[in-house]
Formats: C-alpha cells, structure tokens, sequence
C-alpha cells in the first residue's frame, strides 16, 4: 500500500492514556482509581516514570523525583515497571492498528501515526475508523487511547492531546487553519519551552500572533527554524507515514567515578556530551530529529527522556538547547547520578542531506 497524495491524506494519530500506569490499574484492583506512580519508592528515592491521571490532578508528572511527587501527593502509591508486560500490550494495538491499515509509524510503544486514506476494512471514515479502533483497544485491551484525525501528521499530532483521556478529535481541512490561529503557542508540536517564552515575549501568544510575522521575521529571531515555524501555523506538512521508518540512532554516554548530585554539574557534563555527540554525527553524516537524554541513578534505576522536532537538529548549541527543555522537566533535587548519556535519532534519509549548505528540510 502506498502513501496517498498529500491533499487527500487521511492520518489518524493513537496516543494511549497513561500507558504503564493504566496497565498497572487494569491488572491490579486494588490500585483502580488510586493516585499511582509507575517507578519511584515510597521512601522518596528515584523518579516516577509515568502516573496514573488521578497523580497528575496533584500535579505529580513523569520524571518527577518520588520525594516531590509524594510532597505534592502524600498518598500516592508506587509500583514497579513491568516493561515485558508493557511491550505485549503494545504488540497487541498494533495488531489491531494492522486490521485497518498497513501504513503505520510507531513512535513508542504508546503512540503511532496511521495512514487511513485506503483502509483495508473499507469503511471510509477516519472518523470512524479511529472509533473502532479505540473501541477494540477498550473492549480487548480494557484500555483506553486517545485519536487525532486530520489531514497531516503535525495536525493529528496536535488534536490527539487536545481532549485526553479517552479522546476523539478530528480537525477536517476547512477548520485547519482556525484551529491553529487560535492555539496556544506552547501548545504547537515542535515549540519547546523556551522558544515559547521567546516568542511570548515578542508578543507571540497563539497561531495568530505567530502568522503575522513574515518568514524573513522568523528566520531573523530564531535562524533557520522560522522557516519550520512560517510552515507550521499554516498547517503545511506533507511527510508521509513510513511503516519503516528506520529508528537507528547514535550516542555517547558517560559514566562518573562518583556519583554526582549538583544540577550545574550535570548541565556542563551534558553540554561536553553534546559537542563529542556533534563530531560523531559529522563523522558519520547524521542529522536527525530526536534527541534523548538517558539518566541512571545511583540506585540504578534508570529514565530517558526524548525531545523530537519537525525539522534536523544540527550541531551540538541546538542539541544542548534541546536537552536543556528536557532536563527542566527531570527533578533531580536531593538524587545521586552515576550515568550520563545523550543520544540522537530518527535520521534524515541520506539522499535528503546536502553535502554542502544544509538546508531546513520544511517536513
């Protein structure tokens, strides 16, 4: 099966609610309707991997540290992660994803893009389809998943968040561009944390806002990347899904003779990784659009946390920005770090790379 035409695409983006923790409520009666953290102890030493939606009503997030988490939720409960579980139940959706469509893009075990426009059941409607799969998953799985139907990735990427959990929103061609004018800007797939509060500050609030400014504008305040930002709030994107999209990566890892357990020297080992990660990806003539963090605590116990853009990360100042947003999300306060590690993925397609002046490859 092949991708259709860009101005007849039909993508449906699956987001599962809460994964590891739905997984842990649905198999455990005792923990349903509890405040759970998948990872962490209750004795405040490691980091919550992901909570249940009753924890986050509490504020309590992924990559939390468990003493924060228990400051904000002092009865919030902790189980272990049990990824080979997790990973069955990914096998799973993915069959079912396989009953309407050959063009899938994993981008987790918990997320994929789908590419409805021909669907092998024959119903038509990504509207419909995203509801039958999102009935399967609840009636075969007891688990619920979220959808975004649109015309492209980066708008069903978008509306998949937009009503979770156990949501359905379907942005059609004619409410494309209202819907992004009036988007928040920290909302936009692509516009970290900073970025935004830049923006803000030049009066960026929402997709309006950010039309207003001329391509020459945006290239002007935020390099090359105003060229993406121009593209994104009028909706353009025209990447197909990849059923094979190769998800190779480099990185280089480091660790310590001695734990560490100051946030500025985690930072400056963070920045050295990103300039030897810089001469290993010219070396090897890689560009990709995902960065990953990887942190191993004292304890052993491990996170990773992954940041992916719409367009190439080149050179190590890009990448160090990128693992700065995700590092703010990471509390470290009061924990021991023995391993640092920095990686890089989701590689552009050779014939894609100039070997001269580079260019922002628009999607």
């Amino acid at each position: 099966m092949l991708p259709a035409p860009e101005n007849r695409r039909k993508i449906v983006h699956i987001d599962m609610d809460a994964f590891y923790a739905s997984i842990e409520q649905r198999d455990f009666p005792e923990l349903r309707g509890k405040a759970l953290a998948v990872g962490g102890s209750p004795d405040g030493r490691g980091v919550v991997a992901t909570a249940s939606y009753e924890a986050r009503k509490f504020g309590v997030r992924s990559a939390m540290s468990s003493r924060q988490a228990l400051q904000l939720c002092p009865h919030l409960l902790f189980t272990k992660p049990r990824f080979e579980v997790y990973k069955q139940v990914s096998d799973h959706i993915r069959a079912i994803f396989r009953r309407y469509t050959d063009l899938i893009e994993p981008l987790s075990l918990d997320e994929a893009y789908l590419d409805v426009t021909e669907d092998k059941a024959g119903i038509g409607s990504a509207i419909d389809i995203a509801k039958a799969i999102k009935e399967a998953i609840k009636r075969e799985l007891n688990l619920t998943a979220s959808a975004g139907v649109s015309v492209n990735k980066f708008i069903a990427k978008i509306a998949s968040d937009f009503q979770k959990p156990d949501g359905l929103t379907f942005i059609g061609p004619s409410k494309v561009i209202p819907f992004l004018e009036a988007l928040p800007i920290d909302k936009f797939f692509g516009v970290g944390k900073v970025t935004a509060q830049k923006m803000k500050g030049m009066g960026i609030h929402n997709g309006a806002d950010l039309k207003s400014f001329s391509e020459f504008d945006l290239n002007r305040h935020f390099g090359k990347s105003g060229t993406f930002f121009y593209h994104m709030v009028r909706g353009n994107d025209t990447r197909p899904v990849r059923p094979n999209r190769i998800s190779k990566s480099i990185g280089i890892e480091d660790t310590f003779s001695a734990d560490i357990s100051d946030k500025d020297e985690m930072m400056q080992e963070l920045k050295t990784l990103c300039e030897k990660l810089e001469k290993r990806l010219e070396a090897k003539d890689k560009i990709g659009k995902t960065v990953t963090v990887k942190i191993k605590f004292s304890d052993f116990t491990q996170i990773t946390r992954s940041k992916t853009q719409l367009y190439e990360i080149e050179g190590a100042t890009a990448m160090y920005e990128l693992v700065q947003e995700l590092m703010d999300k990471v509390d470290v306060e009061g924990l021991k770090v023995r391993l640092l590690g920095v990686t890089m993925s989701n590689f552009a397609e050779p014939e894609s790379i100039p070997k001269e002046g580079r260019q922002l490859r628009l999607f």
